[in-house]
């Protein structure tokens, strides 16, 4: 594979007015973070953003990551309910023109088994390009639960989108890879 010895970029963004605004400590954000340094096997450097609710921020800060950051993977969290700012899927279709339904479909799914208002969740993956943007929920225990959940398919699908090798550390996650023929 040609991208295997590059280092992942990953992106973690924070929709939030208040925190982008400091009224509020950013818990999902680290969340994530704390995450990814479990789950994953391979070496990879975060890009961290906390911005406000709404669509022009969120679409300009993915587009921004995957351009010109570079990102392999984006992790948002928040602005992904039913509220008038909650604006994160519209924003992402609107950065990533290919919408991958399954990853929404299983987050909710899941987190369906803990709380019945999960189906108030719009959480959603797509790409641009060669990155990868997953919507997840706000609360920590919703984005471990959720992660846990597609975090199998997570390094196939950048594979198959040309992102940067990635590999999960199998006493946590394991990922699949259909074997070669």
């Amino acid at each position: 594979m040609a991208n295997e010895q590059r280092a992942a970029i990953i992106g973690v963004v924070t929709a939030s007015d208040r925190a982008s605004a400091g009224l509020y400590e950013d818990e999902s954000g680290p969340a994530i973070e704390a995450y990814l340094r479990v789950a994953l096997a391979t070496p990879f450097r975060i890009e961290r953003r906390i911005i406000p609710d709404g669509f022009e921020s969120v679409r300009d800060t993915l587009i921004d990551l995957a351009d010109n950051v570079g990102c392999d993977l984006i992790v948002t969290t928040g602005g992904t309910g039913p509220s008038p700012r909650d604006l994160t899927p519209e924003a992402t279709r609107a950065a990533c023109p290919r919408e991958l339904p399954g990853f929404g479909e299983l987050m909710r799914q899941v987190s369906l088994t803990q709380t019945p208002t999960a189906i108030l969740s719009r959480q959603l993956a797509a790409h641009r390009g060669k990155c990868l943007v997953i919507n997840l929920p706000g609360k920590p225990r919703a984005i471990e639960l959720c992660l846990d959940a597609v975090m199998p398919a997570v390094p196939y699908c950048l594979d198959l989108i040309g992102a940067a090798y990635v590999e999960t550390d199998p006493s946590r996650v394991e990922s699949f890879r259909p074997k070669a023929k």
